[in-house]
Parts: structure tokens; sequence; C-alpha cells
């Protein structure tokens, strides 16, 4: 124990204060200030997009869209990745919150006295599915505090890149699915657990007759219209200073059209809502069931293992290092202060990280201000939004999910380069599209690691030897290669240990 090993301790708990003091303002001020305020402008329809997903009220996708971007400013050691709300997570824990308080514990009965007419109590079934959301985040991070204090960041080694791929992809498709009915205008109830794509898929095709149209042709033109934008600024990225804010316009003139022409009232068409202007005071969590503690795990190591790429790729390409533990720490704090202010579980998005980084962010000050655009429209003007159909939000999803669809293209490359890399990317999706995800992650997992005792079981083996005049070493089978004399070569390509030392044997002597 000295005092330098405690200011090391403080500096790498709050890796702010080794960067902060020589922040170059001259050099880094403007760019982070451009970049915050566009990596806003994104957060912003998205925070409100991915509450739905959450099955939350929008305007607790804004808080989670404010106090987890402001703390990782402090703790975080990765410069670009957008902290927030993002897709993947926000269905896992409206699955749950779904199961946990689904619609038909809520059922009262109507006004009228009536014994066969029942009515359905929004306000209290929201009200506890932002406890079982809260109690959630809570968990998970408490479970990512203990994986960083531990040392546990390496186990994101274990989850390959086509497990995560496979994974993200299939999660693609259970939000793409899920926001069908808010696309369509039609009133479904929500699925969860496994085969809740077909139970969904069936219920919103059995229902399609209802189909607003009104809300159809408004999702889709919001549809068409992100889409284009979208694509003008990957094909611009390089001549456009900022990319165009497609998410923030669409969700402007959305409410202004939804307002002058009264959908909600005229058209049926389903809106935002009531958005309460402030922010809420802390409170402690209610822990719900214990059942929620396995459902954290899995959200937990998918937040931190879609953290912790994103951020690798980023440090890589501007040469600089992030420590796996101590995202895990920043992850975890993150969750668990914000949810005593009612927000659910975070990690970063792929597409804001992108927004941050391409519009000349150098630090998590971008960041900072980012979560302060979110906070003004929360303490001062939310309420403008209330008139938000809900089918532009379902649009702004899917058009998002964009980029994951994408990685469909991976069949193709993995084929080629790794059959068994293949069958975990196949794993993966065919698991969490048909178990849900919770079920999917660990199936992906457990196949994975058996891949890994498999390739230990099936290694490569050679004899080997050399090309005359270089120092290279090849397997005998090739006329240019000559075996040195009086020497065998035995290449064995796997660890040698209990399971596999027989085979080691056998192959050697056949050799």
């Amino acid at each position: 124990c000295s005092s330098e090993k405690a200011k090391a301790a403080a500096l790498n708990f709050l890796p702010i204060l080794k960067w902060l003091p020589s922040y170059p303002v001259k050099q880094y001020l403007f760019s982070d200030v451009v970049s915050g305020l566009s990596t806003g402008v994104v957060q912003l329809p998205q925070g409100l997009a991915y509450a739905m997903l959450a099955a939350v009220p929008p305007v607790y996708g804004l808080y989670s869209s404010f106090y987890p971007v402001m703390l990782y400013t402090f703790f975080g050691t990765s410069r670009h990745i957008s902290i927030g709300t993002f897709a993947v997570i926000s269905l896992m824990i409206g699955g749950v919150a779904v199961r946990e308080a689904p619609d038909s514990m809520f059922y009262v009965p109507s006004a009228n006295g009536s014994n066969s007419s029942f009515i359905l109590n929004e306000t209290a079934r929201d009200s506890k599915r932002v406890q079982v959301a809260c109690a959630l985040t809570t968990l998970e991070g408490l479970i990512q505090l203990a994986f960083g204090f531990f040392r546990f960041g390496f186990v994101a080694i274990y989850l390959t890149e086509p497990l995560i791929r496979g994974f993200t992809t299939a999660a693609s498709v259970h939000v793409c699915v899920s926001q069908l009915k808010y696309l369509l205008g039609v009133r479904t109830r929500r699925f969860s657990g496994p085969m809740s794509v077909i139970y969904s898929i069936v219920a919103v095709v059995s229902d399609i007759a209802s189909t607003n149209v009104v809300t159809l042709i408004f999702g889709l033109v919001c549809l068409i219209f992100l889409y284009a934008i979208k694509t003008l600024n990957e094909r611009f990225k390089k001549k456009l200073p900022i990319p165009i804010p497609g998410e923030i316009i669409v969700v402007i003139v959305s409410t202004g059209v939804s307002y002058g022409l009264s959908l909600s009232s005229d058209y049926n068409v389903d809106v935002v809502g009531k958005i309460p202007t402030g922010l809420l005071p802390p409170t402690i969590p209610e822990f719900v069931t214990p059942k929620l503690v396995t459902d954290s795990f899995a959200i937990a190591i998918v937040g931190f293992s879609m953290s912790v790429s994103l951020s690798k790729i980023f440090a890589l390409k501007h040469s600089y290092s992030v420590d796996g533990n101590q995202e895990l720490i920043a992850l975890g704090l993150c969750n668990f202060i914000s949810s005593f202010f009612q927000t659910f579980a975070v990690t970063c998005s792929m597409s804001r990280s992108l927004v941050q980084e391409s519009t000349g962010g150098k630090t998590q000050i971008a960041g900072l201000l980012s979560s302060i655009v979110v906070l003004l429209v929360v303490v001062a003007i939310g309420f403008v939004f209330e008139s938000l159909p809900q089918t532009a939000l379902a649009a702004i999803i899917i058009v998002n999910l964009v980029g994951m669809f994408k990685q469909f293209r991976d069949i193709c490359a993995l084929w080629i380069i790794s059959k068994i890399e293949l069958a975990i990317w196949l794993v993966a999706f065919i698991a969490s599209v048909l178990l849900g995800l919770d079920y999917g992650l660990l199936v992906a997992i457990v196949f994975a690691l058996m891949t890994v005792i498999y390739r230990t079981q099936s290694p490569k083996t050679a004899i080997l030897g050399h090309i005359p005049g270089t120092g290279l070493h090849f397997d005998i089978k090739y006329e240019e290669v000559v075996e040195y004399k009086g020497i065998k070569i035995f290449h064995f390509s796997s660890p040698i240990y209990f399971a596999n030392s027989d085979l080691y044997v056998k192959t050697l002597k056949e050799k």
C-alpha cells in the first residue's frame, strides 16, 4: 500500500482523470461539440423508439439516454462508443417485462358495472413493467460490476464473433417481427419466450384484416424516407461534414403532421401519448422475482460483449487501448446507478457509435454533450412529441436493423473459411430465433464450447519436412518437401491432455 498505488487505482477507476487535464481544447473541442450534437440528435428518436421494445412508456427511453451516457464519460475507457439504448438489449428486457407483467393481469371491470365487460388498466400495467425493467437493470449492473472487480473481462474471448453475429442477427428478426403490429396498426398481444416469433407472426397475419390503412401508409413513407437517407449517408459519408439526421427529421415532421391532421382522434393512429416533463426522483428498485437473476445474466453478457467488441474496433482504428475489465465496471456502474432513476439496461449502439466517430468525435466529451441534448428535451420540450405516431418509431427501429441483416452475408464467407465457425453462427441464429434470446444465447455458448472440445479431439496431424535452402516446414505430402536425415518431426495441432492422449499415441505410431 502506497500513495502511488492509490493514485494509480484512482486513475484506473476514473479514466477521465487521465485524459481531461491534458485535453487539447483548441484541437478537440469543436469536433467534440459537432459530434455530440449529431449523436444527441440520433439518441433522441432511438430512445423513444427502443422504449417500445422494452415495453415501457417512451419517456423511460429518454431517461435511459441521459443518465448512463453521462456516467460513462467518467468511467469508460473508449473514446468513441455511444452508450445508451440498444435494440437487442431493449427487446430482451421487453420480453422479461411482458412475461412478468402480461396484459392478462391487468384487466379490470369496466365503469358501466357489467360483469362481462373488462378493460385493460394500462397505467397499472406500465407501472409494473417499469418496476420489472428497473429491477432487471439493477441486477445486470451488479453482475457486470462483480465481473469487472474480479477481472472476468477475459470471458469475452469465449463469445466468438460468429456467435455474437448469429445471435444479433436473430435478435434483429425478433425486433423486426415485434414492430409489424405497429407498422400495420393492428392490436395484438406481445409474446415472449420460446417460439414467440412464430406466435407473433401468426397473430399479426390472423388480424391483418383490421390493418389501419393510414397507419400503414404513414409508416411506409417513413420507412422509405429513412432508408433513402441512410443510403445517401453511406454513399456520401466522405463528402458530408455530418450525416443527414433522417431520424430526427422523421420525428419532427411526423409529430407535426399527426398533430395538424389529428391522426389519433380522426383516424385511430396510435401515438406515443403523454410524456411527462422533468426528471423523476431516485427510488430503490423493487425486486419482483428470483427468476430475474437468470435473465439479468444473459442481458449482462450480451451488453458487455457488444460494448467491448465495438470499443476494441475503434481503439484499433485510432491507435489506443481499452481495458476490458474497466469497461465491465463502467457499464455496470452506468446500469446500476441509473436504475435508481427509472432507466432500463443500456449498452453501446453500433449506429450511434459510427455517427459519433464519423462526425469527428475525439473523446467522451461528445457523449456528454449528446446526453445534455436529451436532457433538454426531457426537462423542457418532451410534451411536444406526444402526437408522434408509433408507426414512425417502428420505421426508425426497422431501418436501424439494416446493418444487422447484412450479417446474413457471413454464411457464404464462413462456408469458405471454416465450417465449424459457420455451424456456430447457424446454431446461434436458429436457437435464438426459435427458443428466444435468453435460451438461444445459452444454447449457442454451450455449442461453441463443444466445438472447442471437438477441435481438440480431431486435430490435424502431419510429418513435417523442410524445403531445402529455406527455413520453411510443410507436410511431406508435397513433392518439394524433404525430411531431415535421421529425424522425424511429428506435428499435432492440439494441446495434449487426458481426452486426446490415446489419439496422440495412435496417430504417432501410424505416421
